[in-house]
């Protein structure tokens, strides 16, 4: 990887991480340029070589010394940068060890993207049934949301997940059918960890951020019989479209919750 372009502004900006010129569309069509923090410039070149795989889920990365003299920038600048991609969970610091990729398959990250938690007790991944897997032609609306072409391959997975034995959460799922070329039921069912973990080691797809609509319903036949209750029961939905690097969607995913013992919880900053 190149080292930041330099610029006349360089040398006052590598100590401070202040703002500094960078290239843009805008800029050559005679329109006021943009200016990009210098940290955000040194974030953006580590988050490419995360994306290249130059430095896989798990792996430790070099450290702010090495980055800073990497990208001929201060160190300081580099820890900006590193704070900002560890807030958005691309990296996790380790006292005395240093800095490294995250990964699904670390305990904590279960529970990223998993909000249903127990009214009482120690939160716990549920246990997984898978009820169907099959390659389909994305209908419209999917193919929109998922940034495909109406018609293109999908696989489509719809699984029951259960806490101490209770059906909770019912769950479709759509994931592009090139990106996941080999995904079949029996090795979702034969692998122990969480879906996103699979993903990410297996398919070199790591799901970085998502974007979430709820909605409270009314459960159907065919959600009442897959988790026991009365039609008619009310459910929370929620609608996810998670995204890898580049803001790409990789996943539709729609649920359908009981909440009878549990809760959707969030946290906002």
């Amino acid at each position: 990887m190149n080292p930041v372009p330099p610029n006349q502004n360089q040398n006052n900006t590598a100590a401070s991480g202040t703002a500094s010129p960078a290239a843009s569309p805008a800029s050559a069509t005679g329109s006021s340029p943009t200016f990009s923090p210098l940290y955000q410039q040194i974030k953006a070149l580590i988050t490419q070589s995360l994306q290249s795989g130059e430095w896989k889920p798990g792996e430790l990365i070099p450290s702010e010394v090495e980055l800073a003299n990497r990208f001929k920038v201060s160190q300081g600048t580099v820890r900006k940068a590193i704070d900002e991609l560890a807030a958005e969970n691309l990296v996790m610091r380790r006292q005395g060890k240093g800095t490294f990729v995250s990964t699904h398959h670390e305990a904590r990250a279960h529970f990223r993207f998993l909000r249903l938690m127990p009214d009482e007790g120690v939160p716990h991944y549920p246990e997984s049934k898978i009820i169907e897997v099959k390659r389909i032609r994305a209908p419209a609306d999917v193919a929109r949301l998922l940034d495909l072409k109406t018609g293109d391959a999908l696989i489509f997975i719809k699984r029951v997940q259960s806490f101490d034995g209770v059906p909770t959460i019912v769950e479709e799922l759509w994931l592009p059918g090139q990106t996941f070329k080999g995904l079949t039921a029996e090795r979702l069912m034969e692998y122990k960890g969480p879906m996103y973990g699979l993903f990410e080691s297996e398919f070199g797809t790591r799901m970085i951020r998502a974007a979430e609509k709820i909605r409270a319903v009314c459960a159907d036949g065919a959600a009442a019989e897959l988790l026991g209750i009365a039609e008619g029961t009310p459910l929370l939905c929620a609608e996810r479209v998670s995204f890898t690097y580049g803001d790409k969607p990789v996943e539709l995913r729609r649920g359908l919750y009981l909440t009878a013992h549990h809760h959707y919880q969030n946290e906002l900053n």
